[in-house]
């Protein structure tokens, strides 16, 4: 299972650079680059909240669950 970062289509929708939305929640570029590309581990509520907020959006139009299927070694 993995969960997917949809950072960039809403940034494009909203027509915002990113370094544009780091300004706006007061996060630093590379951190909220992190985030965008998938890499982060974790990410704080009041963050998820932050990015809501200046994007005017859901969690859910942040971040979406993708199950994947997994295989059993030897089947």
């Amino acid at each position: 299972m993995s969960i997917v970062v949809k950072l960039d289509d809403l940034l494009h929708d909203r027509r915002m650079t990113l370094t544009e939305l780091a300004e706006r929640i007061d996060i630093t570029l590379a951190n909220l680059s992190i985030l965008k590309t998938g890499k982060a581990r974790a990410i704080r509520f009041s963050t998820l909240e932050a990015i809501c907020e200046a994007l005017q959006c859901q969690p859910g139009d942040v971040l979406e669950f993708h199950a994947e299927r997994r295989t059993r070694k030897g089947t």
